[in-house]
């Protein structure tokens, strides 16, 4: 099993598709605050159907209060400054996946917590700027169920 974290997602329709993403894959999502819109927020409801009553979804304060959750596994921070692509790690059930707004993305201070094996990436076009939030988080999460031989799905 893996968990996700949102840190300060912004855009409600991104988190409702990771929402459904996450009740389909068991995957545990976790949402640090700020965020840029309200859980009721229709639009986000939308995008997750009505899969939110299939998600293990828990809200955090702040970071710290999330990070401290997870101080003996080992977290991986996506960004477009990570350092390592990542289908070069061998993922581990317990594993957890950090990915910042989508905006700004991760805080500099964030992504330099995680060693830098942990920092990864999703490879673009030099001269792109980033993919969706969503789509970014599927392929990292997919990337980790195959390697792990997509336990608890069928």
């Amino acid at each position: 099993m893996f968990d996700l974290i949102l840190y300060q997602p912004e855009i409600p329709p991104n988190t409702g598709n990771i929402i459904r993403l996450c009740a389909n894959t068991g995957v545990r999502l976790h949402l640090v605050k700020p965020l840029g819109f309200s859980l009721d927020d229709k639009q986000l409801l939308r995008a997750g159907l009505d899969y939110h009553e299939f998600a293990t979804l828990t809200v955090h304060e702040s970071w710290t209060a999330c990070a401290e959750q997870f101080v003996d596994r080992r977290i991986f921070a996506a960004s477009t400054k990570g350092t390592r692509r990542y289908d070069l790690n061998a993922y581990a059930s317990g594993d957890v996946f950090l990915f910042g707004p989508e905006t700004r993305g991760l805080p500099v201070e964030l992504i330099k917590a995680v060693p830098e094996a942990q920092r990864i990436r999703v490879p673009m076009r030099p001269d792109s700027r980033s993919l969706n939030l969503s789509n970014a988080v599927s392929v990292v999460i997919y990337e980790a169920l195959r390697q792990t031989g997509f336990e608890g799905c069928r």
